[in-house]
This record gives structure tokens, C-alpha cells and sequence, in this order.
């Protein structure tokens, strides 16, 4: 009877120890997650918390923003759009090329033992252009070989005849009679004139017959050029 008592008296304690400690882990628990939720724990590589002077992501600091009318810069040469582009005005005339030029032979002009012949320069370009002094000339033959030699210039006044489209100046060309020289003569294909201060001469039949030379008064002579033709 006595061992049966003491059986149940332990159990009794046994039981009032668990229960017990039961009472203080439930304590325990309820103060740590009190803890818990005030206190979030920080995880490495999370972004801190925003604040208001924080950038933001879309905007760089150091980013220049475009003035509303961009700048343009000029290209080297290009007058300023803030100042008229200054009109250049054309010269009104130019020396008179060869290529701008037509020659020809006018009619002789017999006289005291001269045989006088007008060589003409018309203008047939579209624009102005000037010619001034003395032309060149030569006879030559049908292979191109000049017959005599260059003319010599009698005295003048050069002058500057400008010549408008169609218009024509006119130079002389003269030579004593060779049936009253005596001189040598031959008869030349055609004369090649040159205009003032040009390289390249323009070439012209000579339908006229004989020419003086060499020999006695063999020489021809050149003008001046004055406007018009010499007819």
C-alpha cells in the first residue's frame, strides 16, 4: 500500500514540473516575436531606404540639357545670315580671245603704187569685249610655211575699240605694188592673223594674188585697229 502512495505522489510532481515549464517557453516565445516584427532584418545587397534628396535614376546630375534653339556652326566661306552676301558685279568687258573672233580680208584700196587691204575682227560671242593695238600677220603657203618676213608696223596711236556681238574692227594691211617695186614675190594660200595680245591666229584664204617677198621694197606694213570694217 505504502509503494502505491509514493507511485502517485511522483507522477503528481511530475506532471506540476512539465506543465510548469510549459507556462515559462510559452513566455518566452511571445516576447521574442514582439522583437521580431519592430526590428526587420536587414539581408545583404538590399537597397537602402529612399529619402528626398535622392537623385533620381532617370536624370543625371552631370547630364547638360539642350538650349531650346540649337547653335549652328558656319561652314568657312558662307556669308552670315545676319548680313547680306556682297553682289559682285561682272566686268562690262574683256580682252577678245581668239575663239570669240572671226577674221577677214576686206576689199583693196589701190593707191599711189600701194595695194591697201583692211583685215576685220567681228566679235561673234555672246558678250563685249575689247581689242586694242596692233594684229599679227603672215602669208603662208598651202604646207603652212610662211612666205616673207613678219610685217613691220607703221606708226599709230593704239587705241581700245570695244566690240559689242556682231561688231568688227578693222586694221591695215599694206604692201607696194610688186609690178612696180620689182620685188620678189610669191602668191600665198591664205594669211593667218593673230589678234592683239593672243597666241593662237585665225586663218584666212588669200584670194589676192602675188605678194612682195624679198627684194627691193618688200616689206608690209600694219595699222592700228579702229572700229568698223575699212569699207
Amino acid at each position: 500500500m505504502a509503494n502505491t502512495h509514493r507511485s502517485v505522489r511522483r507522477a503528481t510532481l511530475l506532471a506540476s514540473a512539465v506543465a510548469v515549464l510549459g507556462l515559462l517557453t510559452g513566455c518566452g516565445n511571445g516576447s521574442d516575436s514582439s522583437n521580431t516584427a519592430s526590428t526587420p532584418e536587414t539581408l545583404p545587397g538590399t537597397a537602402g531606404p529612399a529619402t528626398g534628396t535622392s537623385t533620381p535614376a532617370s536624370v543625371s546630375p552631370t547630364t547638360t540639357q539642350p538650349s531650346a534653339t540649337p547653335e549652328v556652326p558656319e561652314t568657312p566661306g558662307t556669308p552670315s545670315s545676319s548680313a547680306p552676301a556682297e553682289q559682285t558685279r561682272p566686268a562690262t568687258s574683256t580682252r577678245c580671245h581668239t575663239s570669240e573672233l572671226r577674221a577677214s580680208v576686206g576689199r583693196v584700196n589701190p593707191g599711189a603704187g600701194q595695194r591697201n587691204y583692211p583685215i576685220v575682227l567681228t566679235n561673234t560671242s555672246s558678250g563685249t569685249c575689247t581689242v586694242r593695238g596692233y594684229p599679227g600677220a603672215a602669208f603662208v603657203d598651202a604646207s603652212g610655211k610662211q612666205l616673207g618676213p613678219d610685217p613691220k608696223r607703221s606708226e599709230g596711236s593704239p587705241t581700245t575699240v570695244t566690240l559689242a556681238p556682231g561688231s568688227s574692227a578693222w586694221a591695215g594691211l599694206s604692201y607696194s605694188s610688186p609690178e612696180i617695186s620689182g620685188a620678189r614675190t610669191a602668191t600665198p594660200d591664205a594669211l593667218l592673223v593673230t589678234p592683239p595680245d593672243e597666241r593662237d591666229p585665225l586663218k584666212v584664204a588669200w584670194t589676192a594674188g602675188e605678194v612682195p617677198v624679198g627684194g627691193n621694197e618688200s616689206s608690209v606694213w600694219l595699222s592700228v585697229f579702229s572700229p568698223g570694217t575699212g569699207a
